[in-house]
């Protein structure tokens, strides 16, 4: 583990506002038992006292402020930029409604090192407020319909997912990077405004030869849906539906369009139906114009 040490790592700690959450999230890596590691945290036009808050608990700590909110996205890959041009060998990238248990970071790269074709490496994340429901272990690609399973999602940790195992995608809220697979692969894609980004940085990572890994010894708990407003929210349902769209018009081709198609309607009556039945009007129409945008965006 000591030698594991000496290769640097920059957490990008991306926040827009709640700085209640990220003063919390800052101090599970401040305690981190890997030592040569940095921290940068991207103030993606935050509103409140984000800045002042940090720079008063956490004087270590870099900020990078955006001068609005830019997405995600362009949060990551603003931070991502910085990290390159200061030569880490990885990069933690790290939502700011998250917690991570002392030793996270250290275990993941351990994982990292052991294999040169290894590009990205997640813990097992559960549920901040049920700390033993699994929130993700990562997820895999159907190559039919370019849907992607993810079985361990809201399940009870029974110790079914703590082996170290290869998966084809991992969500943006917490996976270590390395230098190599942001180089090789590129950046992730802006025109992600929020949601699918992961999706689809994951995919092109692994048609570039990388393998990405779910590491269970490495853990963290995730509070959920913060940035957009919750579950069924018109701005979770019009992002969903814009930046799925452009996910699979970029990624489909030939002989999947029909099977794309035919899944890609199903799911869209099954939504209508879902948010017609609760009454969410407005996200329903959110949906809607989200599903139109897409269509109508340039790749």
């Amino acid at each position: 583990m000591e030698e594991n040490m000496t290769q640097s790592v920059c957490v990008i700690v991306t926040a827009w506002n709640q700085v209640d959450k990220t003063i919390p999230c800052l101090e599970s890596v401040r305690v981190q038992t890997y030592e040569n590691l940095s921290i940068l945290l991207v103030n993606n036009g935050s509103e409140d006292d984000t800045v002042e808050q940090v720079s008063r608990h956490f004087p270590s700590v870099d900020i990078l402020t955006l001068p609005q909110n830019l997405g995600p996205t362009r949060g990551y890959n603003a931070g991502f930029r910085q990290a390159l041009a200061n030569q880490f060998d990885f990069v933690f990238l790290l939502n700011n409604d998250t917690l991570l248990a002392p030793d996270c970071i250290a275990t993941l790269v351990a994982e990292a090192r052991t294999s040169p074709v290894i590009g990205l490496v997640m813990p097992k994340i559960y549920y901040a407020f049920e700390p033993q429901r699994i929130w993700s272990v990562g997820g895999w690609y159907n190559p039919w319909n370019l849907e992607v399973k993810r079985p361990g999602d809201n399940q009870i940790d029974n110790s079914q997912w703590d082996e170290p195992i290869d998966i084809d995608d991992a969500p943006f809220c917490a996976v270590l990077l390395t230098r190599n697979i942001l180089e090789t692969v590129g950046l992730p894609d802006e025109g992600f405004f929020l949601y699918y980004e992961d999706l689809d940085f994951c995919l092109r990572a692994r048609q570039a030869g990388f393998r990405l890994r779910l590491v269970p010894a490495a853990q963290m708990w995730h509070v959920v849906s913060a940035s957009s407003g919750g579950s069924d929210s018109p701005g979770e349902r019009y992002w969903m539906a814009r930046s799925s769209i452009r996910y699979f018009r970029k990624h489909t081709r030939h002989f999947r369009w029909p099977i794309v198609v035919f899944w890609r309607t199903g799911s869209a009556v099954k939504t209508s139906l879902r948010l017609l039945a609760g009454r969410r009007f407005e996200s329903l129409r959110a949906y809607w114009r989200g599903l139109g945008d897409g269509l109508r965006e340039a790749l």
